[in-house]
């Protein structure tokens, strides 16, 4: 996150003073920093507003000098004590206030960042909402009671704090961005987009609330609106990065010869952060790739990953013994001892690698009229983790964890993931949960919703691993950045689906990317058959139904079926070797006018 934009948020948070650093070393490292001057006054003004609030409220508690200003004063230790990164002191002080306070606020505030730290969301809500019985209108708690809400995907509690801030500052543009910012999280985009408008109101200036409004107007389908709020946020801010990379991401954009200079010369700013570059790196690439000089292409999507990996987490041999437990875990034994009850809903999950066609999957089955598209939802993990956490004997992880699970433990998982995933659909008898990485969950589902339908999304080794490389994601797959990485991740998929295959089989339907679109109707058909749902036509006409779609193929499954997509790792063949060479036996297992060439099997 830039500097200034945390500083913002500090300040919506009611922190003036850490907002107040934030910007100063913005201006510090660039005097004409866009608005610098006029956020550092805004934040001065808060700053005097809460001193003189501090003073009022010092002076209405006269009647117990002694005891506030102990609490002061330890507020204070606490505060040092995080700043030097000893947060479990500072959590100590501040629970220690609250044996003797029960709702002191501010300790209840602070502890419950401490707890969003530890990403004990949770505990954070009870927390904020200790604080919010004492202090209404501490708007700081709000904002934060929101986000500790919104990592818990309580998508409407969430929407409500939101509201309450709203009402609280209802002339600060930044409430109506938090606001925006919940009701889309929960699937209302067109109410996003008016919370968005109504800040833009308040300040036209804004270009982070022009590109946040664009990434709605995107999802439900106004390419046109979208693209023009995005470049509204470049006209304010010509190196907000992230416009020019959404712009591109949006696949079917091109940009003018002004924008492309524009980009290059940015690229030339030796102050620039990574965050930028791998912006716009990403950007340029997918603009030569639209004038087919792929060799060009190429060298930005490589300089854009090597940046981003960089800043990812990842460790390969962690997925490989992930893989290997699941296997040793998800035996013949464990399907025979217990399983769950069918439900009355029936959830297609839809998994695979990113970009293996998962979306227009998703787009041809969500043009039925019994079944419901949703979003990538992160359910499933969470629900798991949590009936791990509450039944494991030992602090195992999943799989170990979930071994010897009864079909009560089972029967909840699918409870508890039925009923979370609520929110994001109505009574129709069937429902979508589109997240690629739920592959290793299939055992899992088979024991916990056994009337679940998954279906695989497969595409051509090498265009499967492009489209992945090539994209460059929000949060998560850190797998896709190093074209090494990216095969070994791959070989690893493989062998687990395999091993589904083997173990279950009939449970899983493998639908490749290809014969959609040389056989739309054909796979359509064999694809409801597998759901036990007949026929029906519009799933044939899929890019006529007007729903929300948030993945990177947004604007592709919105156009009737196109095949400029199928072999395309064949325009940049010669820069793929290290993933040619790590998936070379897979590669050599398909029919030879499907392999590299140059390709052998010594």
């Amino acid at each position: 996150i830039a500097r200034d934009t945390h500083g913002d948020l500090l300040l919506i948070q009611g922190k003036p003073i850490e907002a107040l650093k934030e910007y100063r070393h913005v201006q510090e490292l660039d005097p004409n920093h866009f608005q610098i001057e006029e956020k550092i006054k805004r934040a001065e003004t808060v700053r005097q507003e809460l001193e003189n609030l501090l003073k009022d409220r010092a002076k209405k508690k006269d009647k117990a000098p002694q005891k506030r200003m102990s609490f002061e004063d330890e507020i204070k230790k606490a505060l040092a004590f995080e700043k030097e990164g000893r947060k479990q002191e500072a959590e100590d002080i501040y629970r220690d206030i609250l044996k003797k306070d029960s709702g002191h606020v501010e300790a209840s505030t602070l502890l419950a960042r401490i707890a969003m730290d530890y990403q004990h969301y949770k505990d954070a809500e009870v927390f904020l909402k200790n604080a919010l019985k004492k202090a209404p209108d501490y708007s700081r708690a709000w904002s934060d009671l929101v986000r500790a809400q919104q990592e818990q995907d309580k998508h409407n509690e969430a929407t409500e704090s939101a509201e309450q801030l709203v009402i609280i500052n209802p002339d600060f543009p930044e409430s109506h961005m938090i606001y925006a910012g919940a009701v889309g999280a929960a699937g209302n985009h067109h109410g996003a987009i008016k919370a968005y408008q109504k800040a833009i109101e308040l300040d036209a200036n804004k270009p982070g609330a022009y590109s946040s409004m664009a990434h709605h107007l995107k999802t439900i389908g106004q390419t046109e609106e979208a693209i023009k709020a995005y470049r509204q946020s470049i006209k304010i801010k010509p190196d907000h990065t992230e416009a020019y990379w959404s712009l591109a991401n949006l696949k079917t954009f091109q940009f003018e010869d002004r924008e492309i200079n524009t980009m290059k010369r940015l690229l030339k700013d030796n102050n620039l952060s990574d965050e930028a570059r791998v912006h716009l790196n990403n950007a340029l690439g997918f603009e030569y790739e639209s004038q087919e000089n792929f060799k060009k292409a190429f060298a930005h999507f490589h300089e854009c990953n090597l940046l981003r990996r960089k800043s990812e987490s990842y460790d390969p041999v962690e997925t490989v013994n992930q893989h290997e437990k699941i296997i040793s875990t998800f035996n013949e034994n464990i399907f025979n001892k217990s399983r769950a009850t069918k439900s009355d809903v029936t959830p297609i999950f839809i998994v695979g690698l990113p970009r293996s066609g998962s979306t227009l999957i998703e787009q041809i089955l969500s043009s039925h009229s019994q079944i419901e598209g949703t979003y990538e939802l992160n359910d499933l993990p969470k629900t798991i983790n949590s009936i791990r956490r509450k039944h494991a004997s030992e602090k195992r992880n999943f799989p170990e964890g979930v071994k010897d699970f009864t079909t009560e433990q089972w029967q909840a998982i699918g409870n508890e993931y039925l009923e979370s995933t609520k929110q994001y659909r109505t009574e129709k008898p069937f429902f979508i949960d589109k997240t690629p990485n739920n592959f290793i969950f299939v055992g899992a589902l088979k024991l916990a919703i056994p009337n679940a339908k998954i279906i695989n999304a497969r595409r051509h080794p090498l265009d499967s691993c492009l489209g992945s490389y090539k994209q460059l994601f929000a949060s998560g797959q850190p797998f896709t950045y190093d074209l090494f990485e990216l095969g070994e991740y791959y070989l690893e998929y493989q062998k687990l689906m395999d091993f589904w295959h083997k173990t279950l089989p009939d449970f899983v339907l493998d639908v490749r990317y290809e014969d959609v679109v040389q056989n739309l109707e054909q796979e359509i058909l064999r694809i409801l058959e597998f759901c036990e749902l007949p026929f029906e036509e519009d799933c044939v006409y899929f890019y006529k139904t007007k729903r929300a779609v948030k993945t990177a193929s947004s604007e592709q499954v919105r156009q009737p079926i196109y095949s400029s997509s199928v072999d395309l790792w064949q325009k940049y063949e010669d820069h793929l070797e290290d993933l040619i060479e790590t998936l070379r036996d897979l590669l050599l297992e398909l029919p030879i006018s499907q392999q590299p060439k140059g390709i052998s099997k010594n």
